[in-house]
């Protein structure tokens, strides 16, 4: 009876993920690239650009985030720019999830960013970016997905990190990679922030898959050893706050 139960709840799941047209089966279990050959690739990207640098001249600014905009509609998304802009914000992170992976999905985003004269943003892929292939979309559009910028003001300067977790891990090459910065970096810094589109937590029972544990270990453990004070995340659509340490986690 519990097999029988199990085989049902499996099926009615199989259903939902089928029957929604921005979903892709297979994106729930693989990405089209490992974690790895999109970290090479923003990688090279980051070579041919110079890491960006906020210099604000005054000593507060603030960051509008958004996440999990799933283009299709454009409707939140305007709604989004248009706010950061009237705000007059000193920079938009886009924080994963941005599309449903469709090709055309992305040319409709494209269509809809602002000009970076009127609005600096920094994009991350999510694990819909991914769907239909849509890594090539994303990296066409944006470039990398794995990079950090700093924000300066006149008293001091802050870190900000952005990392892939679009297909559920770092992978090995950019977790060696964030661990360095962090060593040699972090310490020059007031504040540092960890932007990424995989939540850490579970908030109850989701279809959407979570990190690997012992990769999550791994990173909490860093977030603590480095002082890390932000990490925001997206994925689950539902706001959630954790505090562990001296780092807030927020959704």
């Amino acid at each position: 009876m519990e097999n029988m139960k199990i085989k049902i709840l499996l099926s009615c799941l199989l259903f939902t993920l089928l029957s929604c047209g921005d979903s892709e089966i297979r994106g729930y279990f693989t990405s089209y690239e490992s974690a790895n050959t999109r970290f090479e690739q923003s990688l090279k990207w980051n070579e041919r650009h110079d890491y960006s640098e906020l210099n604000i001249d005054q000593n507060t600014y603030a960051l509008h985030l958004m996440g999990d905009s799933h283009v299709g509609g454009t409707k939140n998304i305007d709604a989004f720019f248009k706010e950061a802009i009237d705000k007059d914000a000193t920079a938009a992170i886009l924080v994963g999830d941005l599309t449903s992976g469709h090709k055309e999905d992305y040319q409709i985003l494209a269509e809809h960013l602002p000009s970076k004269n009127l609005l600096k943003y920094f994009p991350i892929v999510g694990n819909h970016d991914l769907f239909f292939d849509g890594w090539k979309n994303f990296y066409s559009i944006f470039g990398s997905s794995s990079y950090y910028f700093v924000a300066n003001t006149p008293t001091a300067s802050d870190l900000f990190i952005c990392l892939d977790t679009g297909g559920g891990t770092l992978g090995n090459k950019q977790l060696k990679w964030f661990k360095k910065l962090l060593e040699t970096n972090r310490k020059n810094y007031r504040y540092c922030t960890v932007f990424t589109h995989n939540s850490l937590f579970r908030l109850g029972l989701s279809a959407n898959l979570p990190m690997i544990a012992e990769e999550v270990q791994v990173l909490l453990d860093l977030f603590i050893r480095h002082r890390v004070d932000l990490v925001a995340t997206a994925h689950d659509h539902k706001e959630n706050t954790v505090v562990l340490g001296n780092t807030t986690h927020i959704i």
